[in-house]
């Protein structure tokens, strides 16, 4: 039934065909492979409702909807198929706007084979930006790379390493084959102590080289500091983030709360767009709140932000599903 609901979106949407047929191709493997390895199917819901507020923009009424579906084949198995769907028509675009002539967007971004171990994971096809946690100089979580991912844990940490293409950045194009071997990434994380961890990478996109590194402290109060530096090699552009993350009890009510600095040079170029929420280069402030309704199963958000001459403000509620 999910396959068949799946397939009658994309038509209705009236996918390129050649995203049809190879979404097809791949689907149809999978579910053969499933009955005969008796898989299971598993996957994640979450949607969400927002009021978004910019600089320069009318206010805009906003909804999304991401489904991560999954097929583990067989048992206790070390292999699954993965998929990702959501709204939006971009790599770093994932909401739909309410009365908008052109708001039904509706795109398959992702589609890849995973083997995981306890020595770390391998993944192929058109992959997440992330292997885990997404960093705020990471790239957008609902963005794609054609390629591969292989991790590897070691004793106190784990390397990384991808290849494959980003290119076109529109959500329609996410399943088409890659052509061009145009990104590459090599990545180290791991733990200095019980409060300090660490990453730092090297990564090719396009035309451009970067190197970054991230530095993040667990104090005993219960809040995670965070400094996070990119460079982009070839124009000497930078991006420097500093963060804070707690929890804080407010009126019985726990509120997690997340407030960073950062500052994106001019000569950062193209990347900074493909990164989460991008509102502008220059100096930026941000302040973000999440928690629960006690009364129903959502949760609430809001978030403010200025860069430099651009605001915005964000408020909205969320609902996540397993099955």
């Amino acid at each position: 039934m999910f396959i068949q609901i799946i397939d009658d979106s994309l038509t209705t949407l009236k996918r390129p065909k050649q995203v049809k047929l190879l979404w097809s191709f791949w689907f149809s493997g999978f579910l053969f492979l499933s009955v005969a390895n008796s898989a299971e199917f598993s996957g994640k819901l979450d949607t969400q409702i927002r009021l978004d507020e910019r600089s320069g923009k009318d206010l805009r009424y906003q909804y999304r909807v991401r489904a991560y579906p999954s097929l583990v084949f067989g048992e206790n198995s070390d292999w699954s198929v993965n998929g990702f769907a959501v709204t939006g028509d971009s790599f770093s675009s994932s909401h739909n706007t309410f009365n908008h002539s052109v708001s039904d967007n509706l795109y398959l971004r992702r589609l890849f084979l995973r083997y995981a171990s306890k020595d770390g994971k391998t993944e192929l096809g058109v992959l997440p930006t992330y292997k885990g946690r997404v960093s705020s100089t990471g790239l957008s979580k609902d963005g794609w790379i054609k390629g591969l991912r292989h991790v590897q844990n070691v004793a106190h940490g784990q390397f990384e390493i991808v290849f494959g293409e980003l290119k076109n950045t529109q959500a329609s194009s996410a399943l088409h084959l890659a052509k061009d071997l145009n990104f590459f990434e090599l990545e180290y994380s791991g733990n200095i102590n019980s409060h300090f961890s660490f990453e730092v990478s090297a990564e090719h996109l396009l035309t451009d080289n970067f190197a970054s590194g991230e530095v993040r402290y667990q104090a005993g109060i219960g809040v995670t500091y965070a400094t996070e530096l990119i460079h982009n090699v070839s124009s000497d552009g930078l991006k420097l983030v500093l963060s804070a993350a707690t929890t804080v009890e407010l009126f019985s009510q726990q509120l997690e709360v997340f407030g960073y600095y950062s500052y994106v040079s001019e000569s950062f170029g193209a990347r900074a767009e493909l990164t989460e929420d991008f509102l502008a280069t220059g100096h930026g402030l941000a302040i973000e709140v999440e928690s629960s309704l006690n009364f129903v199963p959502l949760d609430w958000f809001a978030k403010f932000e200025v860069h430099d001459d651009n605001t915005r403000a964000q408020l909205g509620i969320k609902y996540a599903l397993n099955f």
